[in-house]
């Protein structure tokens, strides 16, 4: 491919040689001939062979040529037939001309089959000329047409008459058929001469090339006749002369005519579209007015005055003027005078009709409510419409011969005046329009301090300049500043919002700052908002963010970006200062992330209340290669980690936190199918009488041991199901659904077996209202497994401020009335458990296992615990400690008046089969003060570790009990991965407070 206006050598030289080598032996051709000619051809048998034969032969190449292309060209096709006839009657003709001459050998007869063939030889050229004519699109037209033809016609008519034909019409001494042969030949010519030179002014565009070549070759048949038809060649004739050179080239060039303009199809498209073009308007005429258009105007006077000189020419020498010569130049002028009737009516017709449409595009471009004006490709304003006025403010007449550029705004000008150049060097055909949106002063160049007008404009080409079709889109940009601002601002705060600050971090680590360790993302969270909302209500949530949003503004610096990505949620995008050292950038980026902790931090005043809220703020850097969404997650990851470890605090991200996440994630994934796997497996820790040792109840456990072989505590698997329910998981309700299923089927089989000893199941309060879980469930399991009335103790724990008391009230209510006994669950340990007390129906309190641990050493939480214990005596409840893990606890509590006990003193939590032994025995001996006391203080008696390392039972504090029956009913310390006898537990039994862990292997 080359360029516009390059010439690629190689396929231009062989398009040059293809087209040339035609016309090159066209021209040789002739000339051997013309040569041949002139010289006589050597001998008179070859002259008239040559005068014969010779043109015979050529006009059959024209009638085989025209046949062969109209064959090809069907939408010209009647005229090229047409042609290809006439050429073989001219090649009819000659044949018998030469076989009269050279076969016979005898002068041809006058008048011959040879004269009639030459006759038919113009009628088939003429209707030819007058297909391939540019048909007219009126009936005036076409009458003008026919009299355009006779004005030619009839003026050189008069003029051979004038000055040959009337001599061979006065004849000398010819019979009347010879005489109308030869007044035929010179008629008939002067019809064909007329049809030429008329239809050469309106040919059609179509293929010009062809139809001028097969004019030129008509025009050259037409001249060798009329020379051959006067008298002075027709006495002098003979056949194989010069005047045969000229048929001869005449049938060569109508031969060659149909080849010569074949152009290619895109240069007759671009040709077509260039016309369309210019008959529209959008393209102005190149090089200006046609000359045909102008010459086909003036042929019928031109024809009108060669008659007129005619006349003249034979009144000047004395001669008589024929009456052939009066009759035909009356018709011509009167011809002429019908002529000019009919063109001054359609022109007054035209006239009117260009005055309408005048009056209507000017009445289109004054109404019109956008500005049009025209323009030099200088930029100087020639036109401009009333709507300027309305506009830009300004008159019209004060616009012309101003500047565009004066008017345009200076940041835009260079654009403008770009576009438009590109426009004027740019072929009209490719691009025809083009668009352009600016700025505009309103008021004119003499405003100075007008304001700006967003202005669209579309421009075309007019004549030497350009049409600017503009409107004003003022509104339109701003409204689409508007809504591009709405798209990327929160609407509350005004900040960016999540899909604009991401931008700006896309951007931030694409540019140059992408490698500027400095750069960083703070991820911040209000801690507290939700009780903002719950306490006060959310318009005074919403106050409280405005505020925030513009501290968090005022806090960081210009070049920053401070964002709302939702809720409480905010951020900031921290662009580096070019510092180099890893060290110094943390410790900037640390400052200014706590300078907003404490600003964030500082008491709001809302709806006439001070609030406080803390911010937990997580920082992540942007390192060489990280994306906009991997630095966001880590700064979100940082964010959840500062609010895990206390909230109010600052933490950077560390590749560890991801780690953690998948881990997580995969055991959270895992967690799924561990139910349906039956990798869950149900353990039971007894609860004990502190006064006799007796077991009174059993507490259920979960414990899961996954496909792996790695045993997960509660501590840990619980923290999942839990992070996944509060995700819109369901993965704690199925296991809550599965441990108390299982808690009540092995109850009550305990129960059918004698053993009929209740079972404690943990359950929090937000699972107990959930809609899962309605009230017929309890019911259907106690029924459906058997187990009677107070055989299942529900432990509430988890106190959600969210849910209602009122309702929880009714629901535990339900179930009591069911035989379910109602636990609350770490007593002590908030305000939540003393207003619960007040409010719902309980029947055991389970001390909080923080209150049990330091019950011995700290004398302050040794008051608390009793003083509760007194409310609980008070009130007529059982109360359980959760935790007893030493002797001198069991003692301690006993004395206080606790009733019962759970935890490592007695026993760890056990598998179906040791727990079987444990209910054989019923009960667990328990230590006496003094027996306690003395063995701690003597040391002589080794202690019983428990799984953690502290002490348990000594031997002699036992009651009696050898040591070998303490060891079957409280398990010593077993190893992670360690197998306990008996058929019912997968795994080893571990702590039995559900929130110690064990770490996994």
């Amino acid at each position: 491919m080359s360029a516009r206006g390059a010439v690629v050598p190689g396929r231009a030289a062989t398009g040059f040689r293809r087209s040339l080598l035609p016309q090159l032996l066209l021209a040789a051709a002739c000339a051997g001939y013309t040569a041949g000619a002139a010289l006589g051809w050597g001998s008179r048998t070859i002259a008239l062979i040559m005068g014969d034969f010779g043109l015979s032969a050529a006009a059959l190449a024209a009638a085989v040529s025209c046949f062969a292309y109209a064959r090809v060209r069907p939408c010209q096709r009647p005229a090229w037939l047409l042609f290809a006839l006439s050429s073989s009657m001219a090649a009819a003709g000659n044949f018998v001309w030469g076989w009269y001459e050279v076969v016979l050998r005898q002068p041809v007869p006058e008048p011959s089959a040879a004269d009639f063939c030459f006759l038919l030889f113009a009628p088939p050229a003429i209707i030819g000329l007058l297909v391939l004519a540019k048909r007219p699109v009126t009936r005036a037209r076409w009458i003008c047409l026919g009299l355009d033809a006779w004005l030619i016609g009839g003026s050189l008519l008069t003029l051979s008459w004038s000055l040959a034909l009337a001599h061979t019409a006065d004849g000398r001494g010819e019979g009347v058929a010879q005489t109308a042969l030869s007044l035929a030949y010179p008629l008939l010519d002067i019809a064909l001469v007329s049809m030429v030179l008329v239809l050469h002014f309106r040919r059609s565009s179509v293929n010009r090339s062809a139809i001028n070549t097969a004019i030129a070759a008509l025009a050259l048949t037409v001249l060798c006749d009329a020379l051959f038809t006067s008298p002075i060649f027709r006495e002098e004739y003979r056949s194989g002369q010069l005047l045969d050179a000229g048929w001869f080239a005449g049938s060569l060039l109508l031969a060659y005519a149909p080849w010569v303009g074949r152009q290619d199809r895109a240069e007759e498209e671009r040709e077509r579209r260039t016309h369309a073009a210019v008959r529209d308007g959008s393209v102005p005429y190149p090089g200006g007015l046609p000359i045909a258009g102008s010459l086909a105007a003036l042929t019928p006077y031109l024809a009108a005055a060669v008659c007129t000189l005619g006349i003249l020419h034979t009144v000047i020498d004395g001669g008589r003027v024929d009456r052939v010569v009066i009759f035909t130049a009356c018709t011509v002028v009167l011809a002429l005078v019908v002529r000019q009737g009919i063109m001054l009516m359609d022109n007054i017709t035209l006239t009117q009709e260009l005055a309408y449409q005048e009056s209507h595009f000017r009445s289109l471009v004054q109404g019109s409510s956008d500005v049009i004006m025209i323009a030099t490709p200088s930029g100087t304003l020639r036109y401009v419409s009333p709507a300027a006025a309305g506009v830009y403010g300004i008159e019209p007449e004060e616009l012309v011969g101003s500047r565009l550029s004066s008017l345009i705004h200076p940041e835009d000008a260079d654009g403008v005046m770009r576009e438009v150049g590109r426009l004027l060097s740019a072929p009209p055909e490719s691009e025809p329009t083009t668009r352009i949106e600016c700025r505009f002063r309103a008021g004119g160049p003499r405003t100075a301090g007008g304001p700006w007008l967003n202005v669209e404009s579309t421009v075309n080409r007019h004549e030497d300049g350009l049409i600017f079709n503009s409107r004003d889109v003022t509104e339109r940009v701003r409204l689409q500043a508007q809504l591009r601002h709405s798209a990327e601002h929160d609407p509350l705060t005004d900040l960016p919002n999540r899909a604009l600050f991401t931008e700006r971090v896309r951007r931030a680590l694409g540019g140059r700052r992408s490698t500027d360790p400095g750069t960083a993302v703070l991820f911040i969270d209000l801690d507290g908002f939700k009780a903002v909302n719950d306490t006060i209500g959310h318009q005074a949530g919403d106050e409280l963010l405005i505020h925030a949003a513009r501290r968090l503004r005022e806090s960081v610096r210009a070049g920053d970006t401070a964002a709302r990505l939702g809720g409480d949620e905010f951020a900031a995008l921290i662009l580096g200062d070019g510092c180099r050292d890893r060290a110094d950038c943390e410790f900037r980026i640390h400052e200014i992330a706590d300078r907003l902790r404490v600003a964030l931090s500082e008491p709001y005043r809302v709806a006439g209340t001070e609030v406080r809220v803390a911010a937990s703020i997580g920082v992540a850097f942007a390192d060489p290669g990280i994306t906009p969404g991997a630095l966001m997650r880590n700064a979100d990851l940082a964010m959840y980690r500062a609010k895990a470890a206390g909230k109010d605090r600052v933490e950077l991200y560390a590749p560890e936190m991801q780690a953690e996440v998948v881990r997580r994630a995969e055991l959270a994934g895992r967690l799924r199918a561990a139910l349906n796997d039956g990798e869950f497996a149900l353990l039971h820790q007894p609860v004990v009488e502190l006064g006799g040792g007796r077991l009174t109840a059993l507490a259920a456990q979960a414990r899961w041991r996954s496909a792996q072989g790695i045993l997960f505590t509660p501590a840990e698997f619980l923290r999942v199901s839990e992070a996944g329910a509060g995700k819109g998981g369901d993965r704690g309700a199925e296991l809550g659904r599965w441990l108390l299923e299982h808690a009540v089927e092995q109850a009550a089989a305990r129960h059918r077996d004698g053993y009929a000893v209740p079972v404690c199941v943990r359950l929090s309060a937000r699972r107990l209202m959930d809609r899962t879980m309605p009230l017929g469930t309890v019911e259907s399991l106690l029924t459906r497994h058997g187990l009677p009335s107070g055989g299942l103790v529900l432990e509430l724990s988890g106190g959600d401020p969210k849910i209602p008391l009122d309702e929880l009230e009714r629901r535990l209510t339900g179930l009591r009335r069911l035989g379910v006994r109602i636990a609350l669950e770490a007593f002590g340990s908030g305000y939540a458990a003393i207003d619960a007390l007040r409010r719902l129906p309980v029947d055991i309190l389970r001390l909080d296992r923080g209150l049990v641990e330091s019950v011995v050493e700290s004398a302050r939480v040794h008051k608390i615990t009793a003083g509760l214990l007194r409310i609980a005596a008070d009130l007529g409840v059982e109360t359980v400690a959760d935790g007893v893990d030493r002797p001198d606890q069991v003692v301690a509590l006993r004395s206080m008046g606790c009733t019962h006990g759970q935890g490592m003193a007695f026993s760890g939590p056990l598998d179906e089969y040791r727990l079987r032994r444990a209910l054989s025995r019923g009960g667990y001996p328990v230590p006496h003060a003094g027996g306690v006391r003395e063995a701690v203080l003597a040391g002589s008696a080794p202690p019983l570790l428990v799984p953690d390392g502290r002490e348990a039972l000594p031997r002699h504090a036992l009651g009696g009990e050898t040591w070998e029956a303490a060891r079957d009913a409280v398990p010593g310390p077993v190893l992670p991965g360690a197998t306990l006898p008996g058929p019912a537990l997968p795994g080893p039994a571990l702590r039995s407070n559900s929130e110690t862990s064990v770490p996994p292997t």
